[in-house]
């Protein structure tokens, strides 16, 4: 069974009724009010408090306040007149329960205009965003489109512009052709005119020289036998092209400079090189024909190199040497490898070893001698024998005095044997 709730002040004016409802130990909250313009409810469990008004309210502007246990009604009336109490008096129960149903009704009726009023203002709210998203699309598309059509025309106007330059270029090219041909047709002419005149004047000549008048009127025709002279001169000679053979040679130098039997002894000794096949000719029975080949290893060799394989490339070089191992390029890119293995020793050899192939010293080996010092120098330095490198770049600047590179990696090497003397 509810507690009723008896327990209640209010006041009013013309206007409007203060209604203030005591409710301890509930749990208030807005669900728990129900109003309508004659019927006033409030149920919290186990509390209940019910009043048919004395009159009607406004119950849309009239408000609750909820608050330290109390709730109180602010009830606007819909004509301005003073009650002569809160609730309707001498009701009976059926009056009673019809106003209650009917408060009830009205309620559940403006509820359900409310929602289709909301469900209305939803969908027109949503229909207004609809229609404003296409209209900022179709303003977008718009300019994209314009933007298009813009960018359109300026390549078109281009592209015509183009058009335009291209044919006047092809009307400048053809006016200049037909003028150089022109030129040239004129130029045939002139020739065939002159060549026409020099056939002509030796019968004019001849001729002239039978008509030669007789001693007696010798005063009379000077001057046609100076002209006479002036025609049979001869015509010029004939342009021709003088051809001139100069003796090849192997080495840049001039013949003067050359110390021709060293050359002859350095060509010799690498043809004999070439020609030799050092390894065992067991081990050349499966290889391809290009691998018993120690030039085309030199360069398999070089291309690992490049790479930066350099086990791959010392690998090469190493099965070259034993093809041939008169080649003093094998062994100076074999030291090559080894500066970057950090082989020094091997390096050191290798190198010696091709200064030792490349005798004669030739014009024609003058790079690969200076290759050679600069790696064995480098090697020694690297071992710190600088006196001993210093000398093998010494020696390279002999070869080639104007390698500033050099010049300076042995400056640097004088720098260092001078700061371990002091240091000493």
């Amino acid at each position: 069974m509810p507690v009723w709730l008896r327990e209640y002040s209010w006041r009013q004016s013309a206007s409007a009724v203060y209604l203030s409802l005591p409710v301890r130990g509930g749990r208030i909250s807005p669900a728990s009010i129900f109003c309508s313009d004659q019927y006033l409810k409030v149920s919290i469990p186990p509390f209940l408090f019910e009043a048919i008004l004395y009159a009607p309210i406004d119950d849309t502007n009239s408000t609750a306040k909820i608050g330290n246990g109390i709730i109180f009604f602010t009830l606007y009336k819909k004509e301005a007149a003073m009650w002569d109490s809160l609730t309707l008096a001498n009701a009976n129960k059926e009056k009673l329960q019809y106003l209650r149903e009917n408060a009830v009704l009205k309620a559940h009726e403006k509820a359900k205009e409310e929602t289709e009023a909301k469900k209305v203002t939803k969908q027109e709210n949503k229909k207004y965003a609809l229609e404003a998203t296409m209209k900022l699309e179709a303003a977008e598309r718009k300019r994209i489109e314009d933007l298009k059509e813009m960018e359109r025309q300026k390549v078109t106007e281009e592209l015509e512009l183009w058009k335009k330059q291209q044919k006047d270029a092809e009307k400048h090219k053809r006016v200049q052709k037909e003028w150089q041909v022109h030129q040239e047709v004129e130029q045939l002419k002139e020739k065939k005119k002159e060549k026409m005149n020099k056939t002509r004047i030796p019968n004019e000549g001849t001729s002239k020289t039978r008509l030669k008048p007789t001693k007696g009127s010798h005063g009379s025709c000077s001057i046609f036998s100076e002209n006479l002279k002036e025609e049979q001169l001869p015509a010029p000679r004939s342009g021709a092209t003088i051809k001139i053979n100069f003796t090849s040679r192997v080495f840049p130098t001039a013949l003067r400079e050359s110390r021709i039997a060293e050359e002859e002894e350095w060509l010799h000794k690498q043809a004999e090189a070439r020609r030799t096949i050092s390894a065992d000719l067991s081990e050349l029975e499966d290889l391809k024909e290009e691998e018993k080949n120690a030039d085309w290893l030199k360069d398999k060799g070089n291309k690992m190199f490049a790479m930066g394989n350099y086990l791959a490339a010392v690998n090469a070089y190493n099965f070259a040497v034993r093809l041939n191992n008169k080649l003093p390029l094998l062994y100076l890119n074999r030291a090559a490898c080894h500066l970057k293995l950090r082989n020094l020793h091997k390096a050191i050899e290798d190198s010696s070893k091709a200064l030792e192939l490349l005798t004669p010293p030739v014009p024609d080996n003058e790079s690969a001698r200076v290759k050679a010092y600069v790696r064995r120098g480098t090697a020694f330095c690297q071992l710190e024998l600088y006196t001993e490198g210093l000398q093998d770049y010494e020696a390279a600047l002999k070869i080639d005095p104007k390698n500033k590179t050099i010049e300076k990696d042995a400056e640097k090497i004088r720098h260092l044997i001078q700061g371990t003397t002091q240091d000493s």
